[in-house]
């Protein structure tokens, strides 16, 4: 039975791409509120995915049930629909046909994305991989899963992106395929919305991921330290705090009013009162937007 601690108590969530960074802040936030979550990724200990990262779909499972919920890691690559489709039914089998959250958060394409060049002097084929790894995971994903939420009648679908307006994000396929989660969010909610099932995208601010802390060659333990490095990174976020806004989306009675559209952190915050690890209730828009205010005059959200 649910309590208020854990509203998410009897419920299932995939999440997939759930191994490391927002993925697996989500994850172990749902858990924390209860649910049963299957993790997935290409990343285990029986093998590392090609990014060659540490992080473990296994970790990630092993969090999820000492924050109070359950984790179950199944690796899977989301580019195959036969696993996929695998998984699914084993999720269905094991849950009597339930699934309440599915978290599209699938990415892996940050060693996939030239910031330098413009698209004429890009290496194609690496370019359309990304879009394969980022969009179509996603797609794949939905199209097998979201059946046992339209039988259920109820459930909340999230597509996890990086941000929610419609600028430029710099490079034309990482572009391409944030805003292309949008979209999928946006018809996805168009769908699945006479069967009482939500679907949004999500955006964090500044997220303080395992990529993000190696590359500032620091830990969450001394994160701070990076700032004299860039100072925005001071009104970074963890992935604990993407994890509370979808556990209580997914906790939220009315969430089907926030259907079709393209969320963030920052937003939701002052509806739900969730906190950072730390307490704080970090707003990166807002600090950006203050912040190019007083370089620029008025600029907007750059999200």
């Amino acid at each position: 039975m649910s309590t208020p601690e854990q509203p998410l108590t009897g419920q299932v969530a995939l999440v997939a791409g759930g191994t490391r960074g927002g993925g697996r802040g989500i994850a172990v936030q749902l858990g924390a509120a209860g649910a049963t979550v299957y993790v997935t990724g290409r990343s285990s200990r029986a093998g590392r995915s090609d990014l060659d990262r540490p992080e473990t779909i296994e970790q990630t499972a092993e969090q999820v049930t000492a924050a109070g919920g359950t984790g179950i890691p199944v690796r899977v690559d989301h580019g195959q629909p036969d696993q996929v489709r695998a998984l699914v039914d084993r999720i269905a089998a094991e849950q009597d046909g339930r699934l309440d959250v599915l978290v599209n958060c699938v990415w892996g394409g940050d060693p996939l994305t030239d910031w330098t060049n413009p698209l004429w002097q890009q290496d194609l084929d690496t370019g359309l991989r990304l879009l394969r790894q980022a969009v179509d995971t996603h797609i794949i994903t939905s199209r097998y899963a979201l059946p046992l939420l339209v039988a259920a009648g109820r459930g909340l679908v999230v597509e996890v992106t990086d941000g929610n307006t419609a600028r430029y994000r710099g490079t034309l396929f990482y572009d391409l395929a944030k805003s292309a989660v949008i979209r999928l969010a946006v018809a996805q909610a168009a769908e699945l919305r006479p069967y009482g099932v939500t679907a949004v995208a999500i955006t964090p601010g500044f997220l303080r991921s395992e990529a993000v802390l190696d590359h500032f060659g620091v830990s969450e333990a001394n994160w701070r330290d990076a700032i004299a490095q860039d100072p925005h990174f001071a009104e970074s976020e963890t992935p604990a705090y993407l994890g509370r806004a979808v556990a209580a989306l997914a906790a939220d009675p009315d969430v089907l009013t926030h259907t079709g559209r393209a969320l963030s952190t920052a937003a939701l915050y002052p509806r739900y009162g969730f906190t950072d690890v730390d307490g704080t209730q970090p707003d990166f828009p807002a600090y950006w937007a203050r912040a190019l205010e007083t370089e620029h005059g008025p600029l907007g959200d750059p999200l």
